[in-house]
């Protein structure tokens, strides 16, 4: 039976360039692969890129509610067809920006289709929350794999600062993709960059808070909550 792979890391992790490598390792072999990212991922257009240089075309992009598993199927029958082989690997970036049931037909598609699917993708958004698609990874997948980068004092980087012209940020919208063109932000044209950091240097830069833009946790351990501000 095939495995669902998770290999995560921080940003500038080298996510990009390992999925593109595996792609290789797999070709060089005679083997055929496909590719996909989720369409939400702007940078590239249509193309996996990693920020070394190297980029290749996705096979197909996967909207917000896509049927994974049908979609991937409609490009294994393609592929079966015009080389007479089988897709021997899944390869999909950015899977953090993948929804739960998406991240539910990668396991599918690695436990009943019987083919290895090799998901890269970060863990936490720039408030050190996880994203839907990555949390669903962890729990699932059959392998996880941290891909190592290190922050700006020489630590291992776990976070994903936000800048904004340069300036860190910890308060907007879950995505926002690093871009090195414009945003438009509340009427405002503005650069969106991220930088890895450890856990010592995000609790500087956030001057000591984590989690943000959670709500309040309650303790029911005395029998009664709290008061609470839920508006």
């Amino acid at each position: 039976m095939a495995k669902l792979y998770f290999r995560y890391g921080a940003m500038n992790s080298g996510k990009s360039t390992a999925l593109l490598q595996a792609a290789y390792n797999y070709e060089e072999r005679g083997q055929r692969v496909v590719l996909a990212k989720p369409a939400i991922d702007s940078r590239g257009d249509n193309s996996i890129v990693s920020r070394l240089g190297a980029s290749r075309p996705v096979d197909f992009t996967i909207a917000p509610d896509e049927d994974v598993l049908a979609r991937f199927m409609r490009e294994r029958a393609e592929v079966i067809t015009a080389s007479e082989r089988d897709v021997s690997c899944f390869l999909v970036d950015e899977a953090q920006f993948l929804s739960e049931s998406q991240v539910d037909d990668l396991l599918r598609i690695a436990i009943e289709e019987d083919v290895p699917v090799l998901a890269y993708g970060i863990r936490t958004d720039f408030q050190t929350v996880a994203f839907p698609g990555s949390r669903r990874l962890l729990e699932i997948a059959h392998s996880l794999e941290e891909l190592k980068t290190i922050c700006r004092c020489g630590r291992k980087a776990m976070f994903n600062a936000r800048k904004v012209d340069g300036i860190f940020v910890f308060d907007g919208d879950q995505v926002a993709i690093d871009t090195s063109t414009r945003l438009s932000t509340s009427g405002a044209l503005r650069e969106v960059s991220y930088e890895p950091l450890c856990g010592a240097c995000y609790l500087e830069e956030s001057g000591g808070v984590l989690n943000r833009g959670r709500r309040p946790r309650l303790d029911f351990s005395y029998g009664s909550a709290p008061d609470a501000d839920f508006s």
